[in-house]
């Protein structure tokens, strides 16, 4: 019998992203930064002493199934809850279940926890025992930040793994891969058109989840043409329930160019053209929505604050009306950057900070800043509460190595106008 004949009965109706799954390292596409080839978190895992962590990130960028390599890889038990609908009963019986294995048969178990984030802090406590006595391997995988939307004492107890969307590259990787595995599609023969791949990789936004799914439901109901199933870019939009995007990639680059300068250029005219024919071309709004929101900082910063603000809200706003009524708060906050006065203070002084950070690898802390303060004398004297002097005292913040740096310097536009920054410590010169 062939692998797929072999294949589980059940398994076979399984979608095809879970049946395609991979289930080593080897076989895992993506993430790169996280499982490196030959680097450290590729040797933890491999040797199972990678311990509990949490994966957060976008849908269908390989948090679960890295959770399930990580167990199988160690030879251990592993467990699935999904938070939405499991408590502090489902991780007690899980719990108890992992001593017994371990004490009886020497076998560790790891838990993922799908959608951690909405666990509260009586659900989240009851598995910090077990993290912390090792009776369970915790993996927490969620779409949010987990230092925001989780209990401190969970996140402080685990390594922290962000996932970034999978690349064109990628999904087209994943893609062909499951139309010849045996346990995805090979057993029907199919003609993904060479653009249908393209537009297909492109247009799930680094979810391969949905690039599947997709694949699925177009090897299911494309036309059958002289032996094979033929999936065209036409049946990929349908199957992805939206219009086919009349923009190629360089088209789309530039368009959405053209959109981020003409806010940097005050043209609100221009900029909401480009947006609006985006959107006609089959773009998500959120991509509109997300450079706007860089552009509030970048272009417009500290002369207009409350750009940031309308950005942010219109967003939320178009996350929960959709279309069209969300279009009018795009529009909105579209019309609100570009006739804001302009400052790129704020972008100049990120790139000098970061820089400096990157290249000074140590740093002489003022004494009079530390958390505990050392008998030695830096000539900084004692730290100086700015509110026992009206708000503001002259005093030494940056460390020794950087005395006299100036990262912030504001413009002469809109509220950026009226900021007068407070004298740069100097220390005066001994004899």
């Amino acid at each position: 019998m062939d692998e797929f004949t072999l294949f589980n009965d059940t398994k076979k109706f399984a979608p095809l992203a879970d049946r395609v799954r991979p289930t080593s390292l080897d076989e895992f596409v993506g993430q790169e930064h996280v499982v490196k080839k030959g680097g450290v978190i590729e040797k933890a895992i491999k040797n199972g002493t990678l311990g509990s962590c949490i994966f957060y990130g976008p849908p269908g960028t390989g948090k679960t199934t890295l959770a399930s390599i990580i167990a199988s890889s160690s030879g251990a038990i592993f467990k699935k809850l999904n938070a939405i609908n499991s408590g502090v009963a489902d991780a007690k019986e899980i719990i108890a279940e992992a001593k017994t294995n371990l004490q009886l048969y020497g076998k560790r178990t790891y838990l993922l926890l799908d959608e951690c984030h909405r666990w509260n802090k009586a659900q989240s406590d009851s598995v910090l025992e077990a993290i912390e006595n090792g009776s369970i391997i915790f993996i927490g995988s969620t779409t949010e930040n987990p230092y925001t939307s989780m209990t401190r004492a969970i996140v402080s107890r685990c390594r922290i793994f962000e996932f970034k969307p999978l690349t064109k590259q990628d999904i087209k990787l994943a893609v062909l891969n499951a139309i010849k595995s045996p346990k995805g599609l090979s057993h029907i023969k199919i003609d993904l058109k060479l653009d249908a791949l393209d537009y297909l990789s492109f247009a799930v936004g680094g979810d391969l989840r949905k690039a599947l799914n997709t694949l699925e439901l177009a090897s299911t109901t494309g036309r059958f043409e002289d032996g094979k199933i033929v999936i065209d870019k036409e049946l990929i939009s349908e199957c992805l329930e939206q219009k086919v995007m009349s923009l190629d990639e360089n088209q789309y680059y530039d368009m959405l160019s053209a959109f981020c300068k003409s806010i940097r250029g005050s043209d609100a005219d221009s900029a909401l053209f480009y947006a609006f024919r985006m959107i006609e071309s089959g773009i998500d709004p959120l991509i509109i929505f997300r450079r706007l929101i860089a552009h509030c900082s970048e272009d417009i910063g500290m002369a207009n604050s409350n750009a940031l603000v309308m950005a942010v809200t219109a967003m939320t706003a178009y996350q929960n009306m959709g279309v069209p009524e969300g279009l009018i708060p795009m529009t909105h906050a579209i019309i609100y950057a570009c006739e804001s006065d302009k400052s790129n203070s704020v972008i100049i002084a990120r790139d000098l900070a970061q820089k400096d950070a990157k290249e000074l690898k140590t740093v002489t802390i003022p004494n009079a800043l530390k958390n505990h303060p050392s008998t030695n004398d830096d000539g900084t004297g004692d730290y100086l509460y700015p509110h026992n002097y009206g708000g503001y005292v002259y005093q030494q913040y940056m460390p020794k190595e950087l005395q006299g740096k100036v990262y912030y310097t504001p413009k002469n536009n809109g509220a950026e106008k009226g900021i007068k920054r407070k004298k740069v410590f100097k220390p005066e010169r001994k004899n």
